[in-house]
């Protein structure tokens, strides 16, 4: 008996534009709550606030440091010129790195967004081990730059 090979066909280029645009569309009113959201946080919070946050403990600035860039969600490049202006003002480079790496890689802001796209076991997953590794190689690198400094 011979194989039989079933030949799989391809939805058409316009079907699979129609539905993407679909989900594109669903989306949109949540990704512009978010985008609007993270541009309120970047006017309304200023450097000097955030670094009233933190303690100088070198540990319990690397958890602030990552809570709140998780929370304040946003483009890398403004992370790196906040991060700066808390250098600046002698917040520790464990808050700093921790702070840039969560900015990055967390955002707890776009959480319903990711839930809904990708669903809340990955995103869960995800963020858990997001937020332990921050710590981790936040550390890590404050420690690697002490060395070779």
């Amino acid at each position: 008996m011979k194989n039989q090979h079933k030949k799989i066909q391809r939805p058409s280029f316009p079907k699979v534009l129609k539905k993407s645009s679909l989900s594109f569309l669903a989306m949109a009113p949540l990704l512009l709550g978010i985008i609007g959201l993270v541009g309120l946080f970047q006017v309304l919070i200023t450097p000097k606030m955030l670094a009233s946050l933190f303690r100088g403990n070198a540990l319990v600035d690397t958890v602030i440091g990552t809570f709140v860039g998780a929370a304040a969600a946003g483009n890398p490049v403004v992370s790196y010129l906040l991060g700066g202006e808390l250098l600046a003002q002698g917040i520790s480079l464990y808050a700093v790195t921790a702070f840039i790496l969560s900015w990055v890689t967390l955002g707890f802001i776009q959480l319903p967004a990711e839930v809904d796209v990708f669903g809340g076991r990955f995103v869960l997953y995800r963020n858990v081990l997001a937020f332990i590794f921050t710590m981790i190689i936040a550390v890590l690198t404050t420690l690697t730059l002490r060395v070779l400094l």
